[in-house]
């Protein structure tokens, strides 16, 4: 009876399809995907894609981590159980404290469109165990067009930036380019970020890690960047497209950790080749590859604890892969087959006062050579899609004390959607994904020398049943999804231990999400959205007792008017809220957290044609809040007396005015 029950409450949740239009951000819904269009729209005040997803998709959630390059959940999963790419692309940060997260390597002003794709249903990305986020950058266009744009805002806010695109019907070009930089931003108590520090550590034995007096008033970071793109049309049928990104990110301040970010600087280069109708085999085939490096140098340089050691762990990290994907019909189903080669490697070495210490990463490779397929089939109202990936994973390290690591997993999935003849939809899929350890959880090394990691982890598993409904009205929809993820050996950082920190323990996921939209008249319209996971542990760690599950947000929800008038002037009123923290992982450092509902306001006006000009403000009745817990999978500052771990609370009342031209 109990399967019976879940079986059917899982279903509601891959069924759900819709539009919606919230100003110059565009929220589209299909299935289990979210698309979120239009993030370069003016109203995003600043580069940083982790903040737009949070306020756009409501199983997402917020770590603040800093002004810029913060880091995301989704349905109580981070990390390496999500899997973000950029064009296809993987990227990942260097920093195993995930001062530099994939979302980091990227500018929403470089952005096309994001799609946000939950459970263990992707099987053409390797590591695709709990959802997937799928970044689109913008596509060159044949005829001349251009923008050039200028953004302010509170905290000393400024950024400049400029894009054009242009070619024939043989080749395209785009060239974009920006610039931008913050002082620290304040909390709705008047704290920078560099006295929310030293509120948090005053007379305690961590009152060194607070910022020195020639650093405490500094910037809170700068971030410039560039991206390249050729769009090659080699004939009729075949297209050729090629681009490098290049991403510069100087003095980020990271307050609750002991080391800040002297520099994040990232490179992507990708080609992909399209070639269509090459045979009754081939409808189309597909050949994305692709390399991506990240260097990352942390350091208390900013520090009072400096004075008598300057310590830096300089890491980088390497991404290559190849992927072939050929697309053919066979009696009215589309069937895919796919071979996918990626290799990542991962170095880190700690220094002292600018001498070599001992490694932090000691030059990790994961390779990994996978088979994938997929089937997508219409029975009349019933929709079936499949979707099968065999993983052989070899992961080794220079440091001859540890062997050679092999993982093989075979991950498979099935989606079936029903459509009823009034247009309702019904939708049930069942997943199993996996995923390996990375190199941070098996070997990485204090600056001791000792080994924190744990080298015999096995891999993880999510099975996973989603479910849902969506209902269309003549001017409205709602939607309803439920998901139960079950976690086999899922990697958990236990801060009891001194070594040997992470674990593999099984554990339980569920929730649910309800949206939708309500048009008011031609001109105006209510959105909603609402989400609320709930995370246990099957059984406590060793040497503690509670089964709370980190990571796992409290019910968060944002209700919207927008009025739209003739694409010329359009506006929003914004109400976001979250629960206080009730439920969470003490044991491993995270603590209660108050709810929170905050106000956002913001209009947009188009002018001859060519100028937009958009006024907003955030968090208009400037609130103290915080929306991120404090689990010690992160390396966090905490009080000496104590031992609570130091919130970072989000920025208070925040004013923003963006002009931009286009031709």
């Amino acid at each position: 009876m109990k399967k019976i029950v879940l079986l059917s409450t899982m279903t509601a949740s891959l069924l759900l399809s819709a539009d919606a239009d919230l100003g110059t951000i565009t929220v589209k819904e299909k299935l289990t995907t979210k698309i979120v269009e239009n993030v370069n729209g003016n109203e995003v005040k600043n580069a940083d894609l982790a903040e737009t997803l949070h306020k756009k998709v409501p199983s997402i959630n917020l770590i603040r981590r800093s002004g810029i390059a913060n880091d995301i959940v989704l349905r109580g999963q981070k990390r390496d159980n999500i899997t973000v790419t950029i064009d296809d692309a993987f990227i990942h940060g260097a920093c195993p404290n995930r001062m530099d997260p994939p979302t980091s390597h990227v500018l929403t002003s470089n952005i096309e469109n994001v799609k946000v794709s939950e459970g263990p249903f992707d099987v053409e990305n390797f590591g695709s165990m709990s959802g997937n986020v799928k970044v689109e950058t913008k596509k060159p266009k044949e005829e001349l067009e251009g923008e050039v744009y200028f953004n302010a805002g509170s905290f000393g806010y400024k950024k400049t930036g400029a894009s054009v695109s242009g070619g024939t019907d043989k080749i395209k070009l785009l060239l974009s380019g920006s610039k931008e930089s913050s002082e620290q931003y304040k909390d709705g108590n008047g704290n920078t970020l560099a006295t929310q520090l030293e509120n948090a550590t005053t007379g305690t034995t961590s009152a060194s890690t607070q910022y020195s007096s020639s650093y405490e008033d500094m910037d809170a970071y700068e971030k410039k960047s560039f991206m390249g793109k050729a769009f090659i049309n080699l004939s009729d049928n075949q297209d050729l497209e090629v681009s490098y990104t290049k991403n510069e990110s100087d003095n980020i301040l990271y307050p609750n950790s002991k080391m800040d970010a002297i520099y994040d600087d990232s490179d992507i280069i990708n080609l992909r080749y399209e070639a269509r109708e090459l045979s009754k085999y081939s409808q189309k085939l597909q050949v994305k590859a692709y390399s991506s490096e990240v260097e990352h140098p942390m350091s208390n340089k900013y520090r009072k604890s400096s004075s008598k050691m300057e310590m830096t762990n300089a890491l980088t990290t390497e991404k290559k892969g190849i992927k072939i994907i050929n697309d053919t019909k066979v009696e009215e189903a589309l069937v895919t087959l796919g071979l996918d080669s990626n290799k990542r490697n991962w170095d880190g070495d700690y220094s002292k006062n600018g001498s070599f210490l001992n490694a932090s990463i000691e030059d990790v490779d994961t390779k990994n050579n996978a088979i994938f397929t997929k089937y997508n089939k219409d029975y009349d109202k019933l929709n079936v899609e499949f979707g099968a990936r065999y993983n052989d994973t070899t992961i080794t390290t220079a440091d001859t004390s540890y062997g050679n690591r092999d993982f093989n997993s075979l991950d498979m999935n099935i989606f079936t959607t029903y459509t009823m003849t009034n247009g309702t939809k019904y939708f049930i899929g069942l997943g199993k994904a996996s995923r390996v350890p990375d190199a941070r959880e098996l070997y990485i090394q204090s600056k001791t020398g000792s080994m924190t990691g744990t080298p015999t982890l096995d891999q993880t598993t999510n099975k996973e049943i989603d479910l849902g409904v969506e209902k269309s009205y003549d001017n409205a929809y709602a939607k309803v999804k439920f998901f139960y993820s079950i976690l086999d050996n899922y990697i958990y950082y236990n801060s009891s231990s001194s070594k040997n920190v992470f674990e593999n323990i099984d554990a339980k996921i569920y929730g649910f999400e309800f949206s939708g939209n309500y048009d008011l008249n031609d001109k105006s319209y209510i959105d909603f959205g609402l989400a609320y996971q709930v995370g246990k542990k099957d059984s406590a760690l060793s040497g503690q007792s509670d089964t709370d599950l980190a990571d796992i947000t409290p019910l968060k929800g944002s209700i919207a008017f927008n009025y739209d008038h003739d694409d010329t002037l359009n506006g929003m009123a914004e109400l976001v809220a979250a629960k206080s923290w009730s439920n969470y992982d003490s044991d491993n450092g995270e603590q209660e957290i108050a709810g929170y509902g905050i106000v956002n306001l913001k209009g947009q006006k188009t002018f001859k044609q060519n100028f937009e000009f958009t006024l907003g403000v955030d968090n208009l009745f400037d609130k103290t809040y915080a929306v991120s817990n404090t689990y010690k999978d992160l390396i966090l500052l905490s009080d000496g007396s104590t031992g609570e771990v130091m919130l970072v609370n989000e920025p208070g009342r925040y004013i923003y005015a963006n002009l931009k031209y286009t031709f």
